[in-house]
Parts: structure tokens; sequence; C-alpha cells
């Protein structure tokens, strides 16, 4: 018996996902990755283990790699709040931000339904919601912003309008932003600082006042992300994982001292950056920042593939389409485990360990843009997969995800290194 068949577990059905939900044991946060943000196996698989998350251990919230306005959109379509309240595919099919494909698809749909129906069953206070932890949504959450003021806090509107005629100022382009930060000596940072001041204390306490808040908290990280984009180098990233970061920590506390969460995020941010190259490079990541401040209470997943299909871009803003996913590269993780046989299984990295589990190996990562030809190049991060992740689902031969709608004509938001992950 082999290094890797004699740890790998079965990984056929959801039942079989019992030793992953033992490991899980009384954790707070499950972080479950995805080597492409394209491929069906991993959004379907991701899924059941959250559906068995929430129904068998009580899990209260799915935070996302997705904007918060959106994804506000997709919590009132699962839980019921606000008036009307649209299906969760119309929610879904609501996104526009390029990539769309990454929530707008018949995958998130299935699960968002399920939820819905989970989430009816129960009441208010003991429903799941879904929300989004990325920083990207500027002008989105400015108009969420402004709106709310207008009718709640009206003496501090001129706040709120402040921030936002500023940020008009730079043509409504947060990459122009960035760049005419770097030259001249006004920002908008006075004005976000203000209006995040404001909305803190102001605000209430309930869920209108939570989104109200975090919208301001997208804006604070979003100016940072823009101003620090341009010049290069890891801050930018790492601003955007500790903004995550951050929300995952908010929403835990939102929702109450003892509510636990599950994240859905690339590998890239849910792997922890300490058993990468990205420490060399000075990044961290959400899967790092979670251990570091949650220890024992985060759980971190991986997924991989050797070869398939997946929905990815040739560059930025372009219409997505399918990709052949080629053979992973000789001498990869991805390798080790297609040579070694198991179509499908599941690894636990506990106290019983395999050789393979603390050696340095490249793992691949599929992003929204993708060059199949050049895999032997790039699309490998170094990892020790066994520190990288508490457990690791491998899937061997995948599909592509299938997309709500194509891609709108919109310029796309650039994101940092590693590239489009």
């Amino acid at each position: 018996m082999d290094a890797v068949t004699r740890v790998a577990l079965p990984l056929e059905s959801e039942a079989d996902l019992d030793p992953l939900l033992d490991r899980v044991g009384a954790a707070r946060y499950v972080l479950i990755g995805e080597a492409s943000h394209g491929t069906h196996d991993f959004y379907t698989w991701r899924a059941a283990l959250t559906r068995r998350l929430i129904q068998e251990k009580g899990f209260r919230f799915v935070g996302v790699e997705g904007d918060w306005p959106d994804c506000r959109r997709v919590h009132a379509a699962v839980t019921g709040a606000g008036d009307p309240v649209e299906a969760p595919f119309e929610a879904l099919y609501g996104f526009a931000r390029w990539p769309t494909f990454m929530w707008a698809n018949e995958e998130v749909a299935a699960f968002a339904r399920w939820l819905r129906r989970w989430n009816d069953a129960r009441p208010p206070e003991r429903r799941c919601g879904f929300h989004g932890l990325d920083v990207y949504s500027l002008w989105d959450s400015l108009r969420a912003i402004r709106r709310y003021a207008l009718t709640h806090l009206p003496e501090h509107a001129d706040t709120v309008l402040r921030a936002l005629h500023c940020f008009e100022a730079y043509g409504h382009d947060p990459q122009q932003y960035g760049m005419l930060a770097r030259l001249l000596p006004d920002t908008c940072e006075d004005e976000v600082v203000e209006l995040l001041a404001t909305l803190a204390e102001r605000a209430p306490r309930d869920e209108a006042g939570l989104a109200v808040r975090q919208n301001a908290e997208v804006v604070a990280g979003a100016e940072r992300y823009y101003r620090t984009m341009v010049r290069g180098g890891p801050e930018s990233w790492n601003i955007r994982d500790i903004h995550m970061a951050d929300t995952l920590d908010r929403l835990a506390g939102f929702y109450g001292p003892d509510s636990r969460g599950v994240v859905w995020a690339h590998n890239t941010h849910v792997g922890d950056a300490r058993f990468t190259d990205m420490a060399a490079a000075g990044m961290t990541n959400l899967g790092q920042l979670a251990r570091e401040r949650h220890h024992d209470d985060a759980v971190l997943v991986g997924f991989g593939t050797h070869r398939g299909t997946v929905i990815a871009a040739g560059r930025w803003g372009a219409p997505a389409r399918v990709m052949e996913v080629p053979p992973a590269r000789p001498g990869s993780l991805e390798a080790l485990l297609h040579d070694s046989g198991p179509e499908q299984a599941l690894f636990v990295f506990g106290d019983k360990r395999a050789p393979w589990y603390d050696q340095t190996m490249g793992h691949r990562a599929i992003g929204v843009v993708y060059h199949p030809e050049r895999e032997r190049y790039g699309n490998y991060v170094p990892t020790v997969a066994g520190r990288r992740y508490d457990a690791f689902l491998w899937l061997d031969r995948t599909e592509a995800l299938r997309p709500l709608h194509g891609e709108p004509p919109e310029d796309a938001e650039y994101e940092t290194f590693p590239a489009a992950v």
C-alpha cells in the first residue's frame, strides 16, 4: 500500500464526509477552498459539506469571496429579510461585476434554493445568512450608504455626500483614483475616516445597521486597496485578505458569541500562506489570519484536480468560456495523487501522517484568468499540503461550472497578485 492510498478516505457520497465532520468537531470556523473559481465539482462538494455543517452542527452564516451589496440581496432571498424578497435565482442572476460566473451560476443557485427552504422552516433567530467578505464594491457600497443615510440618518447625509463627491472627482474609476493618489497630495482618506466613524457610532445594532457599517468598512478598505495597488508588491493583497478576516470576525460578533460560520473562497485565500511561497513574498491570507486569531477554532479545507474543464477568461473583463485543464505538471501534488490511483478521495491531515504531507510540491491554482498553455511555467503554488490545510478533497477529473448568464459589457476591476485568484 503506497503513501497515498494508505491515508486516502473514500469520497463518493455526502456520507463520506463524516471523518471531516469529526475533524471539524466544535470548531467555529470552517474555511472551504477551491482550486479554481470555475469548477462544478468544487462548488457542489463545498455546498454538500456546508449543508451538513448547517444541518448537523448549527452553522449560522456563510461568508463568500464576493461583494457585500450583491451578497446582501442573496442574504435577503435566503433568509426572507427585506421587502419585497427576491427568489434566490433572481438575486444571483443580478450579479453584474465581472467575473459574474463566480456566483451567478447554477451550482450556487441550487445551494441558495436549499438554504431558503432550510430557513423557511425556522424562526428568524435560527436562520443561516449569506454574506460577502470582499473589498471591491466601492461604488455600490457608497450608494447603499447614501440611500440609508438619506432615510435613516439625514442629519449625517453631508458626511456621506462628502465621501461620495470626493470619489466622483476621480471619474467613478477606482483604478484611476489609485493612480492619481500617488501623484496628488489630496486623497479621499479623510472623508472615508469621517464616514466610518460617523456610521460606526450612529448606525443601529440591528441587521440594517450591520449592513451600513459593513458598507462603510468596504469603502475604507477599497480606498486603501486601490491606493496601494498601483505600487505593486504584497500590500494591496494583504489589505484585501485582512479586510475579509475582519469581516468574518464582524459577522461572528453580530451572530453571537457561540455562532459558527463557513467561508467559501479560493485555495489561495483559504490555505495557510505560511506553508507556501507567499510567506517569503511578505503576504498573509485569510486562512493564516483565521488560524492566528482563532487557533483550533479554524479548520481549513482545500481542493485539487488533475484534469478536466473549467470556466475562465483569457484576459481581464473578457467573456468567460469553457477551457480544457491539461494533466497536472509532473512533480506536483496533483500528479502525485493522480499517479497513486484514487479517482476521488478525502484526506484529513491529523496525527497519522504520510511523508508527502510535509513535502513541498507545486499545487495548481487556476484563477478567473487562465492560460492552459502556460501550465509548465505558472499556475502552481509551492505548498506543504499537510500544513497548509487541515483536510483536502481530491477529484481527479472535474468539469466546468454552469453560469447563469454571460458577462455584462462593463470594465472589470483588477485583482492583485497572485493573479486572478
